[in-house]
């Protein structure tokens, strides 16, 4: 029953079409897409911005410091057009890709405002932590109401988008204290489990998610609870339960959260 519903959900989830949209490149490297309309508002706002032998965007022979002056320039004309919201004053950092096409880190290439990075098809990074018990239970986050994205979906323990400069580790400990209460000296047992790539087509652009996963068995006793306002609630439920809400988490949440049911559900 557990690998059915699991199998279901999978299947379900939405996948990335490229029809329509251009491929951004900058730097002299495919980095995103953007489609035609954001093409256009582009070119018009900056002239370095243009069409290009294989899709659109800045000119190889920029430097990055032009690189990184055009892209923040254009994500501020973005966002006053209205066509970037949910603003956060938090950038995140473009790599060159490696031979997957996953972000290369001893590649940087510039900062840019995290929430402009759908605009641009960018890879972004992030983490997403499973808490469990010894019980079968997982605890579940409500995302809260004002949340610029997927509100009021079911999500993960804690989760957060990578900022530039910011380790792996010392990014999903942050989110344990910040999403849900979780002390220091439990979050530094954090298992790493791998990392998924999750791209899809939304409405704002498109999005490109290296997905690092964690697992956090947490001691009887803990009880999340929230610090920074992202998370409405918190609720423990058992793994088949779990498994039946999947279709509420948001996409990548719900990724993970099946990724974690099918590995524990094989090992008994």
């Amino acid at each position: 029953m557990m690998h059915t519903l699991l199998a279901d959900y999978r299947c379900q989830l939405p996948r990335f079409k490229s029809d329509g949209l251009l491929r951004f490149h900058a730097a002299g490297v495919p980095l995103g897409w953007v489609s035609p309309e954001i093409a256009a508002f582009l070119q018009q706002h900056d002239a370095r911005f243009a069409p290009l032998p294989q899709g659109f965007g800045l000119d190889a022979g920029l430097s990055l410091r032009s690189v990184q002056t055009a892209m923040r320039d254009a994500a501020s004309a973005l966002r006053t057009a209205g066509l970037v919201t949910g603003w956060r004053d938090e950038e995140y950092l473009c790599c060159a890709p490696d031979e997957r096409g996953w972000p290369d880190t001893l590649q940087p290439l510039f900062r840019l405002e995290r929430a402009a990075f759908r605009r641009f098809g960018l890879t972004s990074r992030a983490v997403h932590i499973n808490g469990y018990t010894a019980k079968r239970t997982l605890w579940i986050g409500r995302r809260a109401a004002s949340k610029a994205i997927d509100p009021g979906r079911l999500d993960n323990l804690a989760a957060g988008g990578l900022a530039a400069g910011e380790a792996l580790l010392d990014c999903a400990i942050r989110e344990l204290d910040e999403e849900a209460g979780i002390p220091a000296d439990i979050a530094a047992t954090l298992i790493p489990c791998g990392a998924v790539r999750s791209t899809r087509n939304e409405p704002d652009g498109t999005h490109d998610e290296i997905l690092y996963c964690y697992d956090l068995l947490l001691p009887s006793g803990i009880t999340p609870c929230n610090r920074d306002g992202e998370v409405a609630g918190f609720e423990e439920l058992d793994w088949e339960e779990a498994a039946r809400h999947l279709g509420e988490f948001t996409h990548d949440a719900g990724w993970v959260t099946a990724d974690f049911l099918l590995r524990h559900h094989d090992a008994g």
